[in-house]
């Protein structure tokens, strides 16, 4: 396994990796709208929370030599599933047919104050 991390990403705020490669494979942690460069949610709405959730995903996919077109599966966590067609209206400029296998599910609370997190996993 190796661990891969990029500033061009928000740091991670616990005890876990970015992403890991192991086997052919990218693992990327929950990322959420965190500007990399600040450390800092500097975008409200859920549209742009997402943008900003899968250009942080795209950054950390590109340190391990893949990209969004590789993904195979994505878990989208949301705090209000009211956002659910606004998540995914900018969920599909980041991503392309055959789309990712995906589940999307709505948590009372996540560890930022952010109303979307994103996790994939994606082929090298």
């Amino acid at each position: 396994m190796d661990a891969i991390n990029t500033a061009d990403a928000p740091e991670s705020i616990g005890p876990f990796s970015q992403a890991i490669v192991d086997d052919g494979t990218v693992y990327v942690s929950g990322q959420g709208p965190v500007n990399p460069d600040t450390g800092d949610v500097e975008v409200e709405s859920i549209e742009d929370q997402t943008a900003r959730t899968l250009e942080n995903i795209d950054a950390i996919l590109e340190e391990a030599g893949t990209s969004l077109e590789n993904v195979v599966k994505a878990d989208v966590y949301v705090t209000d599933m009211g956002d659910y067609d606004a998540v995914n209206e900018a969920y599909a400029e980041y991503v392309s047919e055959p789309y990712p296998a995906r589940c999307a599910v709505e948590m009372s609370d996540l560890p930022i104050d952010i109303g979307v997190e994103i996790e994939v996993v994606a082929k090298l």
